[in-house]
């Protein structure tokens, strides 16, 4: 069974930046339609951004502009390049992974913006 394991999370000021790795066991990553969700203490979690297995990409609002995604097809692995990070983007960042119906999620990875 494929496992995705993300890293990179840390504590980081204001208007820094950190990249998010997940990276799958297999080699069948380049099928999925991988994303990034994020959920804040007492919020729902929700969708940061997706990249599809042809490289289309989606964010939502917010971070449009600071965040990019990317994915190593060779290396199993998707990547979410954060910029002029704030105290609101503070958050459990998840890895998501999408074929059909199946649906997997790795275990998260925090992040906290603050000075």
């Amino acid at each position: 069974q494929v496992q995705f394991v993300e890293s990179g999370g840390g504590l980081v000021q204001p208007g820094g930046s950190l990249r998010l790795s997940c990276a799958a066991s297999g080699s069948i990553f380049r099928i999925f339609v991988m994303g990034w969700y994020r959920q804040a203490p007492g919020k729902q979690r929700e969708l940061v951004s997706t990249i599809t297995t042809d490289g289309s990409t989606y964010y939502v609002d917010s971070v449009k502009g600071r965040f990019t995604i990317s994915r190593d097809n060779t290396k199993s692995t998707v990547y979410l390049q954060m910029n002029s990070l704030k105290p609101e983007d503070t958050a459990t960042y998840y890895c998501n992974a999408v074929h059909f119906s199946s649906v997997h999620w790795g275990q998260g990875t925090q992040v906290t913006v603050s000075s």
